[in-house]
């Protein structure tokens, strides 16, 4: 059996933390938290689960994410979130593969709970996540606050059977806020990245987010809360580049401001 270190970066996760690491216990050799200075119980719980806790200022989700990594013993590797935990039959998977890791990464679907319902259908399900690697292969990428695994080129990944059980809002509330937050994060990030968006994408963008998600992805099938998630999505991408066209707005005019020098004397 080969050795398998656990990482979970986390800030106010006090009602998620215990269940994440209970789960990772079953399968990892030691587990590492990257608290960024939380104000709850998160800490208190984490060190009593028998994890190995530091802290940190949060530099943003990749950052983090990265450097946790520097931070374990093992060259393979499993990282949750503080509000995701591995189902029964990932665990069983897991052990499977630890017997002797054949493959450089290994993938699984995300299951995620909606308001206390397990959400089957549309762009939610299956959610297929790179999150068991060797970390000298892999590195975390893409753009705050949607992080994504990054290999190595030619390296070849395995499905895992079994979920990572995501447990995301528990009202609608919590979700409406979360869009806020984090549609903020990504325009300025693509703001930064100065990568050009056609500003059709406002409009065109949420319009099939919800067509994805609702109808093509059959999230209609997940009844009401199939809806709001399809609802919220196409929201999520209107916000996100609304934002951004008020960044390179202000930008733009920022520029368009010049000293006025006078002669002196």
């Amino acid at each position: 059996m080969e050795n398998l270190s656990a990482v979970i970066i986390t800030r106010n996760e006090d009602q998620n933390i215990g269940r994440c690491i209970d789960s990772l216990w079953k399968v990892a050799d030691e587990v590492i938290v990257l608290d960024s200075f939380s104000s709850d119980n998160t800490v208190a719980i984490a060190l009593q689960k028998g994890a190995i806790v530091k802290q940190e200022k949060f530099a943003g989700y990749i950052e983090q994410k990265n450097r946790v990594l520097q931070l374990t013993t093992y060259d393979y590797v499993i990282s949750l979130d503080g509000d995701e935990a591995l189902s029964q039959t990932l665990i069983h998977s897991i052990l499977e593969a630890k017997k002797k890791f054949k493959y450089k990464a290994y993938f699984m679907n995300r299951y995620n709970n909606y308001c206390g319902h397990f959400i089957k259908h549309g762009l939610w399900y299956p959610d297929k996540k790179i999150r068991l690697f060797n970390k000298h292969c892999a590195h975390w990428g893409g753009l705050n606050p949607h992080d994504k695994i990054v290999l190595k080129k030619n390296t070849i990944k395995k499905f895992l059977k079994g979920d990572i059980l995501h447990y995301t809002f528990k009202t609608i509330d919590e979700h409406l806020q979360r869009n806020e937050k984090f549609t903020t994060i990504a325009a300025q990030s693509l703001f930064e990245s100065g990568k050009k968006i056609h500003w059709g994408k406002i409009f065109i963008s949420p319009v099939w987010s919800f067509v994805h998600s609702y109808f093509l992805r059959l999230g209609f099938l997940d009844g009401y809360y199939g809806f709001i998630i399809a609802t919220q999505t196409a929201h999520h991408s209107f916000l996100k580049y609304q934002k951004l066209k008020r960044l390179k707005k202000q930008y733009k005019n920022s520029l368009l401001i010049i000293p006025n020098y006078k002669n002196i004397g």
